[in-house]
């Protein structure tokens, strides 16, 4: 079946119904209205996505009611998918209800695109009869009944609840009569491939309009004012307009007549602007701030007959918000569009085509901060746009802004496509003042790094920690870490996120316990997870190349080694010293080990997470000041003071609840001394040290952290051995499974008891939407965390608050595995550097430190 007109002309009793040809059809209606049968017969059977059909995936049965939850989250990821590819999509369910309803409409809206309802009103005592004709349907009529009923009193209010239309079909005659049409949508000229003259900003310079089209070849229709109301091109060229045709200049009047006049004739193609939008509202009576050259282009169409006033509201009026051209390789939008929304149909579609990306922020002259979009697109097609003026026309990743100002005195640029090339004209005179100084922002080298990438407040665009924000203060705190201490940043393509605890544990004694993770990831319908030991040591990624020549290629390093090992906070893991280069053994080391890794993943280089042993190998001078100092305080003063509670007892005072008091004390400082003991032994150099990875994070183009399951991780790491190497030790859980569970939990205790921290419980599959990983640490490590005494206070700790650590740690992972994705695609280092760099700027963010 073809994605055009679908309709026999002779037929004239024809019911023709016009749907979407990139969108979402809900098919409407109670059981045996005979939806499925409409389907089949306007539809390709992989257009057509059934909640029966669903069903049967989920519970082998069709008809199980019990399943429809199941099926359905089956039949949004589908339909979800489809929709982001942009393909038709038609979903057969009843839908009577407006909650069905609105969770498809949310879908569509959250893919930008159209969605259209075709609903199939046919009479109950029919339905009935079929249904019940059917073997595989068991349901009464009462059902089919009371879907009609909802059906019924949804039909007064369907169209308010964000369909672009809905077709409603009485009876049979009319459905089988029925004849679907297929639109492209309006911003869908694909099939027009040119060649065109593409035209920035001309904000109401007539004048300087008319010199270009002349420099370009075009050739001048005048009326008999003199007036240049066309133009034709003997090459059979298209114009297109980037939008602002109006606002500012001296002409805006002549600058529409123009315009109008060769789009009306097919030879020109327009997109809406910004000033165009706040143009039709004040011609409509809206109030309006009028500022930005508003004023001017009102005074001049006051001048203009009503007749013209009225067919430029109705041109303006009638402007799309942008066009793709050329098979889908060329987009024109007014402030450009990033590749999600090419050929798209929403509100938030448009706003980005018209005002561009902005960040709800303002600079110093009171105009919108705008997001930088250009830099970090990477789609196929071209993207040509204007609205941000600047002093010539800049490529920016396939990407050209053609606003170079002619209102402000610059220049009137087009674009010849496909040649590529540039022709100006310049302003007659500056003929409006800007508010701020036209601004280059030219592209520069890939591998090219500027302080001006992680400076200051941004925003970060990414698909798998969404839209962030890092603020100023906690960029500066970063920088200073990464300016006077880091590794060569060229190095850093991953720093390793924040872990959120466990929902705090009820049961009596624990603050953290297996159960509460289990639990949420059941929750929300994680099937297994594994539960991995949470090795006390210090966070380590180690990056490492097979030769030095791998680190040139790859990493762009000349002498600068084959690889290095660093801290969550990109810290060189030791300083390598005159005489004990303690870090470039280490990676030595871990290179022999990870051999087989190498010829296995068929890389030449590979980055690893783990954590290195033990904790004091690292961390001993922070044990001796912090942890140390407070157990030989208790060691001496507790028993002085057990003492002299004694001695006042054997003089008759009443002391017994203090001594209790201070024994318990006692007892838990010796604990306490036990907790952090079991993480110190004795180094000398590399020898005594371990790492025990347990994740893979990357090789050459693959980001394995993102693509493969935890148990694929831990089988590989399972290979690698030596004395360097210690195992993470895990099991795999099945949620579903009460003994598995519980099995899991005592294996957590057992660990717990011999001194171990605790473990880490993690999806089994990598899953959006969830904690990556939630930590589970032992009762007695938690004395190092809280204090020797904390479980005296367990039940004011219970109500300590995780939202602001779960948040952190979610986003964090996500700039992670972001980075992780870019480098690996190839992108430049310095869109790397800025995920890195905000991971560690959230570092900064005030969260409880003991969490």
């Amino acid at each position: 079946m073809a994605d055009d007109v679908m309709i026999d002309a002779g037929d004239q009793s024809a019911t023709v119904i016009k749907l979407p040809s990139m969108g979402l059809v809900l098919l409407i209606g109670i059981s045996g209205s005979g939806k499925s049968t409409f389907a089949r017969a306007h539809f390709r059977p992989t257009q057509v996505i059934s909640s029966d059909f669903c069903r049967g995936l989920v519970a082998d049965d069709e008809n199980d009611q019990a399943s429809t939850a199941d099926a359905f989250d089956v039949l949004n990821y589908i339909v979800g998918t489809r929709l982001r590819r942009g393909l038709l999509t038609v979903v057969d369910a009843t839908s009577v209800q407006p909650a069905a309803r609105a969770s498809l409409v949310k879908l569509a809206k959250e893919h930008d695109v159209l969605t259209d309802a075709v609903v199939l009103d046919v009479p109950v005592p029919v339905a009935t009869a079929r249904t019940e004709a059917r073997s595989d349907r068991t349901f009464g009529a009462q059902v089919i009944n009371r879907q009609h009923r909802d059906l019924t009193r949804s039909l007064g209010r369907i169209r308010k609840e964000g369909f672009r239309r809905v077709h409603v079909l009485h009876g049979e005659a009319e459905i089988n009569s029925a004849v679907i049409t297929l639109e492209r949508p309006w911003n869908d000229r694909r099939d027009h491939g040119g060649p065109f003259d593409i035209i920035g900003d001309v904000h109401g310079c007539a004048a300087e309009l008319r010199t270009l089209l002349t420099a370009l070849g075009w050739q001048l229709d005048l009326d008999d004012h003199g007036r240049a109301v066309g133009a034709t091109h003997p090459e059979e060229r298209t114009a297109v307009f980037v939008g602002d045709l109006v606002d500012r200049g001296p002409d805006t009047p002549g600058v529409l007549r123009l315009v109008m006049g060769m789009v009306a004739a097919g030879h020109a193609l327009c997109v809406s602007g910004n000033h165009e939008a706040k143009l039709i509202r004040a011609l409509k009576g809206a109030k309006v701030q009028v500022r930005h050259g508003l004023a001017e282009s009102l005074a001049q169409l006051e001048a203009e007959p009503a007749e013209f006033r009225q067919a430029a509201l109705t041109f303006m009026d009638g402007l799309i918000s942008h066009y793709v051209l050329d098979d889908g390789r060329l987009v024109v939008a007014h402030a450009g569009l990033k590749e999600a929304y090419h050929g798209r149909s929403s509100g938030r579609v448009r706003s980005f085509a018209l005002y561009g990306d902005t960040t709800g922020e303002t600079d110093e002259f009171g105009l919108p901060v705008r997001y930088p979009w250009a830099r970090e697109y990477r789609g196929s097609a071209m993207v040509v746009y204007g609205h941000t003026p600047t002093p010539e026309p800049e490529w920016v990743n396939n990407t050209i802004c053609l606003d170079t100002g002619v209102v402000f005195g610059g220049e009137l640029t087009a674009l010849r496509y496909p040649s590529r090339e540039l022709v100006a004209v310049p302003a007659e005179r500056q003929w409006y003042e800007p508010t701020r100084p036209l601004v280059r922002v030219a592209d520069r080298e890939p591998a090219a790094l500027n302080i001006e990438d992680v400076q200051g407040t941004r925003w970060l665009e990414t698909e798998h920690a969404g839209k962030i924000k890092i603020n100023e203060e906690n960029a500066a705190a970063a920088l200073e870490v990464i300016s006077r201490f880091a590794v060569d940043p060229r190095w850093l393509i991953y720093l390793p996120p924040t872990m959120a605890p466990a929902a705090t544990s009820k049961l009596d004694g624990y603050l953290e316990h297996p159960d509460t993770a289990f639990d949420e990831y059941a929750a929300a319908g994680v099937a297994e997870v594994v539960c991995e030991e949470k090795h006390m040591g210090s966070r380590a990624v180690a990056v490492i190349t097979r030769d030095a020549a791998t680190a040139e290629r790859r990493f762009g390093l000349s002498g600068g080694g084959s690889g290095t090992i660093y801290t969550r906070t990109g810290r060189p893991f030791f300083p390598d010293t005159v005489g004990q280069p303690l870090n470039t053994q280490l990676l030595e080391g871990l290179r022999t080990v990870a051999a087989p890794l190498f010829e296995e993943l068929d890389t030449d280089w590979l980055a690893l997470d783990g954590e290195l042993l033990p904790w004091s190998a690292k961390a001993l001078p922070l044990i001796k000041d912090q942890y140390a100092s407070v157990g030989a305080a208790a060691e001496h003063a507790l028993p002085e003071a057990a003492a002299a509670l004694a001695a006042a007892s054997g003089r008759g005072l009443d002391v017994a609840a203090l001594s209790e008091r201070t024994e318990r004390r006692r007892v838990n400082a010796e604990a306490y001394r036990r907790a952090y003991g079991n993480y110190v032994r004795p180094t000398n150099g590399l020898r005594g040290v371990t790492y025990a990875p347990f994740q893979i994070l990357a090789a050459e183009g693959r980001a394995l952290a993102l693509t493969e399951s935890h148990r694929w991780h831990l089988e590989r790491i399972a290979g690698l051995t030596g004395p360097l190497i210690t195992q993470t030790r895990h099991r795999f859980v099945d949620l579903g499974s009460a003994e598995q569970r519980a099995a899991a939990a005592q294996w957590w205790l057992d660990l717990t008891s011999d001194g171990g921290e605790g473990m880490v419980v993690k999806p089994v599959t990598p899953s959006r939407g969830v904690q990556p990983g939630l930590k589970v640490r032992g009762r007695e490590y938690l004395r190092i965390i809280y204090g020797p005494d904390y479980t005296d206070a367990l039940d004011v700790l219970r109500s300590r608050g995780l939202g602001r650590k779960r948040h952190l740690a979610a986003r964090e992972h996500g700039l992670g595995i972001e980075a992780l994705t870019r480098f690996v695609a190839g992108e430049p280092l310095w869109r790397v550097h800025q995920l890195v760099f905000a991971v560690l700027a959230l570092e900064s963010e005030p969260v409880d430190p003991r969490l």
